[in-house]
């Protein structure tokens, strides 16, 4: 099996105690930031579209292209006014698009897939991948002793009840060799999760490396402290979030999602380019100033080393899918939900709202700075 891929000893951080509780106090933020509003005059502001988008969370660093696209005025150069508001979850995220509250949403389509069969009458789409590979993951400190998958035999892992990856271990398990019954469970709430990590009352957790990470650093352990284990490396080659909207949306607006990913697009290909200005528009954009930008500096890391850039997106551009591999983890969904349809690819992706594929390519590696 293969182990984890660390991030650089250069992340050895102390971060602030608002990684974990800071951000929950974060006020709904509005996406039109000053820069945006300079790309229109006051009469063409009026022309411009409304928009409303929710992130998948906590406004964080791997929001960097949507806050960028916003600043460089590219929405307001496709006619569109976009305002966002935080997420509480994927699947709250999703619930909340689906019922119409939201035109436009970043979270993850096999939740959305669940939603969907839940759903019939409010179907939700993908009409961009915008991370190539899903941060699912088990972690666990090294001075447990577990050096491989395998090892989490006869331990207790904890995570929250509804943790999609606590819901897709059986097959994780079932994967690197491991009989899922041997593993006990601890439930807690989210924010807790690191904490009982931390303090010896679970051996390991399960969740997104995204957001345990810089948790885990802010506590005190190094990267060299802590072993991961991603699903990705596992046989369980998810896609990670996605921009989603309702399919009744789409067809009334194709023009609207159309410009929203050309213009989200182009913020990616931004913060390719320079990451740390990436970064710092971020924080710039945090109105709570709780922000840490150590920790979404690690958050920013994982996405670029192994979210952003694959194999994969090299090959096919910026927010298209491999039709095998997503079919193949539709499949695993549809087993780890115990979904009772099958859905098929169309049900969840499309890829008529993206632009052509010269116009999402990735930066060459020559023109990629690194996150300073």
């Amino acid at each position: 099996m293969k182990g984890s891929k660390l991030l650089s000893g250069s992340f050895v951080l102390a971060l602030s105690a608002v990684v974990m509780a800071g951000c929950a106090s974060q006020a709904p933020p509005t996406a039109t930031s000053p820069a945006a509003n300079t790309t229109a005059t006051a009469s063409n502001q009026k022309e411009l579209k409304n928009v409303r988008v929710q992130l998948s969370f906590l406004m964080q660093s791997l929001d960097a292209p949507l806050v960028v696209a916003i600043n460089k005025g590219y929405f307001a150069e496709e006619g569109l006014n976009v305002t966002y508001e935080r997420g509480f979850g994927n699947s709250d995220t999703i619930s909340k698009l689906g019922t119409g509250n939201f035109d436009l949403a970043f979270s993850d389509m096999y939740n959305a897939l669940e939603f969907n069969e839940k759903n019939p009458g409010s179907k939700v789409i993908a009409v961009a991948v915008t991370q190539s590979k899903a941060p699912f993951s088990v972690i666990t400190l090294k001075e447990k002793g577990i050096s491989d998958p395998k090892g989490l035999a006869g331990k207790t892992l904890g995570a929250p009840a509804g943790d999609g990856p606590r819901k897709l271990f059986p097959l994780f398990a079932k994967e690197v060799g491991l009989d899922p019954a041997s593993v006990q469970w601890t439930t807690m709430e989210p924010k807790l999760r690191e904490t009982f990590l931390l303090q010896g009352r679970v051996d390991a957790v399960s969740g997104f490396s995204t957001s345990i990470l810089p948790s885990l650093l802010k506590g005190g352990k190094k990267m060299e402290d802590i072993s991961i284990f991603y699903y990705t490396d596992n046989g369980l080659d998810f896609y990670g979030n996605a921009i989603l909207t309702r399919a009744e949306f789409a067809e009334k607006n194709p023009d609207v999602v159309k410009g929203f990913v050309r213009a989200y697009m182009r913020g990616m290909q931004d913060v390719l380019k320079d990451p740390s200005a990436g970064l710092d528009a971020v924080l710039a954009a945090d109105q709570s100033k709780l922000m840490d930008r150590n920790a979404e500096k690690v958050r920013l890391q994982v996405a670029l080393e192994r979210m952003y850039v694959t194999p994969e997106v090299e090959k096919l551009g910026l927010g298209a899918i491999d039709p095998k591999r997503l079919e193949a983890t539709i499949k695993q969904t549809v087993e780890g939900f115990q979904l009772k349809t099958n859905p098929t690819i169309a049900d969840i992706y499309t890829d008529k709202f993206l632009p052509p594929t010269e116009q999402r390519q990735i930066p060459p590696s020559g023109e990629r700075k690194p996150l300073s």
